[in-house]
């Protein structure tokens, strides 16, 4: 990667850290706070855990969208200043329904995909993976750390401080984008990175990416359950002094970050990815069961929350993987931008569902619920099939009339360790499906027009025979 990519990788990948730091710290220490709210219930506080998903589901496509018109740093301004606003609407309510219209407003700036397509923009079909691969990795550290932080941060500051912290931070990440993020000399639509509506039907039509799609919203479905009532197990049932919950997070998350690595290397580099998928799954199920059963013990609930964050991190890493493995080769920004919309939307049906089965049943009933659902999952993902263990590429081709990228393709899938390739002619990008393993990439990168002056009047192909 150049220094100007790498600067852009690094700073998109702040600026979303931040803004996640600030949706999640509450999630360890909400359920606990708002007993002292007026009209708190606890379907409520389920609601007021998980509305952001609500409206970050309805409104981050619109997003990419509208800055494909108006500019990918303006929205992403737009995007702050909304969250921002929520941040500050939260902080300064004293009613459940106060926090539940601040929640909503912070995840209203949904700027998910803005920031995946000023990444596009601002890196080389070449190294984008290594840029989305980055702000992937921000994401997931930002989100372990948040459930660490929170905690004791409240011990501070208390969870009105949190929010008005949360403001700060969409301003700390404003600055971000004005001084670090570089500014893009073209935006346009990336099909790798951004969502394509003439793409919808036939993405929904696709079983195998349905079955992923129903996978995260299942998985942050039960996390977000599962938080609306793990602090009060821990306090209520387990006796465990609130001042002390950071220690549990921070076991059980730095031993499944240690844990998970050589399950990871199992599926991707031994390709048994449906295996740990589907026993990853099971591990969930487990846990639950195991929250539900061992609540009045510590060392219970210790072990049944590792079992679930060493199943989580495994899955969270793998779907991803999987949804880019199974897309096709031009559709896969498609894929992630209902994907991802899948996975807010589980967020906020697990907030709302988890609030009101506690309300009902208590906390048994929530573990026990997200064991059915996890058990759902498991038939679900048994009848998945097998992925093909291919990764994305892509080869800047140049203006190509529609003869000429038929003929480009053809010659393309002959290089060694394509499996796939397709050539959209005004986008100018050849998008390709390849065995990394065996892919002969210097005979790929000749049909690239970065080897040479474009101007120069060669083509992608006459390049590549020479």
């Amino acid at each position: 990667m150049t220094p100007r990519e790498r600067r852009a990788a690094l700073s998109l990948a702040g600026i979303f850290s931040t803004r996640m730091l600030g949706l999640f710290m509450i999630l360890p220490v909400f359920a606990l706070y708002a007993e002292h709210l007026e009209g708190s219930t606890p379907m409520l506080v389920g609601l007021a855990i998980g509305i952001y998903g609500l409206t970050q589901a309805l409104l981050q496509i619109p997003y990419g969208m509208l800055s494909d018109r108006f500019g990918r740093k303006p929205m992403i301004y737009v995007g702050l200043a909304i969250f921002a606003l929520g941040s500050v609407v939260a902080a300064m309510a004293d009613t459940m329904i106060g926090v539940v219209i601040g929640r909503a407003i912070q995840g209203a700036g949904a700027i998910a995909a803005v920031v995946m397509a000023l990444a596009a923009d601002l890196t080389s079909e070449r190294h984008r993976l290594k840029a989305m691969a980055m702000i992937g990795i921000t994401i997931g550290l930002s989100f372990s750390v948040s459930l660490v932080v929170g905690p004791v941060v409240n011990s501070w500051i208390g969870v009105d401080g949190i929010f008005w912290f949360t403001a700060v931070l969409a301003l700390v990440a404003m600055g971000l984008l004005k001084f670090w993020v570089p500014n893009p000399e073209v935006s346009k639509l990336h099909r790798d990175a951004s969502a394509v509506p003439a793409q919808f039907r036939e993405i929904l039509k696709d079983r195998q990416l349905l079955r992923l799609d129903f996978g995260i919203f299942s998985l942050h479905l039960m996390l977000t359950a599962t938080f609306v009532v793990v602090p009060l197990a821990l306090r209520d049932h387990a006796g465990l002094a609130v001042d002390s919950h950071w220690l549990v997070y921070l076991g059980v998350m730095l031993t499944s970050f240690v844990v998970m690595v050589p399950f990871i290397i199992i599926a991707e580099k031994k390709r048994r990815m449906k295996q740990v998928f589907v026993a990853s799954i099971a591990m969930i199920m487990v846990a639950q069961w195991g929250l539900a059963l061992l609540s009045a013990s510590v060392a219970g609930m210790v072990v049944s929350l590792f079992i679930f964050f060493l199943a989580f991190n495994i899955l969270e890493a793998s779907l991803p993987s999987l949804v880019a493995k199974m897309a096709p080769a031009d559709k896969k920004g498609t894929a992630m931008g209902i994907y991802s919309s899948s996975q807010f939307l589980g967020a906020f049906v697990g907030g709302l569902a988890g609030g009101t089965l506690y309300g009902m049943m208590g906390t048994s009933a929530v573990f026990l619920s997200c064991g059915v659902v996890a058990s759902v999952w498991v038939l679900v993902a048994v009848t998945m099939r097998n992925p093909r263990y291919l990764g994305s590429y892509m080869v800047n081709v140049g203006h190509v009339s529609e003869e000429e990228s038929h003929r480009l393709v053809v010659q393309m899938t002959q290089v060694q360790g394509v499996a796939e390739a397709v050539i959209v002619p005004e986008d100018g990008i050849a998008y390709l499906k390849v065995d990394n393993h065996a892919l002969d990439e210097e005979a790929l990168q000749a049909f690239s027009i970065s080897n040479g002056d474009e101007n120069a009047g060669e083509t992608a192909g006459e390049r590549a025979s020479t």
